[in-house]
């Protein structure tokens, strides 16, 4: 079976672990998969003063590359600014972008942000926001999230992604809409939130609705390999 390379880059305070169940139903499938960390969430000791948005672009840019064929880029939550930047940087190399419960945002998600890291909020922090819902998550789950979380670079929220390649916008894209539904979404292109500012200037966008929590990759993997791999498959490269 042919498929486009399938490369997968978590959200905020995650690496490339964060997909593994997702990872390993779509190499049981038969996908070419490749799942990254980012700079300075390797571990919670790494030196995340230095790190910037850019680099985040770099780093996904480099795994694009690497897939030689043009791939199918999942980018999951806080991912979708980088995700966004790394489809403006190397756009004849991206097949398909894939947003899981995210966007491609054209501005910094926290501008006026002075913290060098931030680290995972408690619990009751994060479903003061209802797109950062725990549906679905077992209790060791959420133990291992926990755990196994790495503060995010200030950076990644503070700076915005640098977007000046129109090629971006042929860039055929599918939001996976999880905690928040595709009306949701759609109402928050419509009162102009940057998270999804690209969704207002993309030239093809499907959404594909999930209910289930934020982090879809361990409360419905199964489901969501499935999207993302039958993404793959209909872009698979021609001979």
């Amino acid at each position: 079976m042919t498929t486009a390379p399938i490369v997968l880059v978590p959200g905020f305070w995650l690496g490339a672990w964060a997909w593994d169940e997702v990872a390993v139903a779509l190499r049981v499938d038969g996908h070419d998969v490749t799942a990254v960390t980012l700079p300075g969430l390797e571990s919670a000791v790494a030196d995340r003063s230095a790190i910037t948005m850019s680099d985040h672009v770099d780093a996904i840019s480099e795994a694009v590359r690497a897939a030689g064929a043009p791939v199918v880029l999942a980018v999951h939550s806080g991912a979708g600014v980088s995700g966004y930047g790394a489809s403006d940087r190397v756009p004849e190399q991206i097949a398909a972008m894939v947003y899981v419960d995210s966007g491609p945002a054209t501005a910094a998600l926290d501008p006026d942000l002075s913290a060098v890291e931030v680290p995972l909020p408690t619990w009751e922090e994060l479903e003061e926001d209802p797109g950062n819902s725990l549906e679905g998550l077992s209790t060791e789950q959420l133990e291992t999230f926990r755990r196994r979380a790495v503060p995010e670079p200030g950076a990644a929220l503070r700076e915005a992604p640098v977007l000046t390649n129109a090629a971006r916008l042929d860039v055929p894209s599918t939001v996976v809409c999880t905690a928040l539904s595709s009306e949701q979404i759609k109402d928050a292109i419509e009162q102009g939130y940057a998270w999804v500012g690209g969704l207002a200037e993309l030239h093809d966008v499907t959404y594909v609705d999930l209910p289930t929590s934020h982090w879809s990759m361990w409360s419905r993997p199964r489901e969501l390999a499935g999207i993302i791999g039958d993404i793959a498959k209909a872009h698979a490269p021609t001979a």
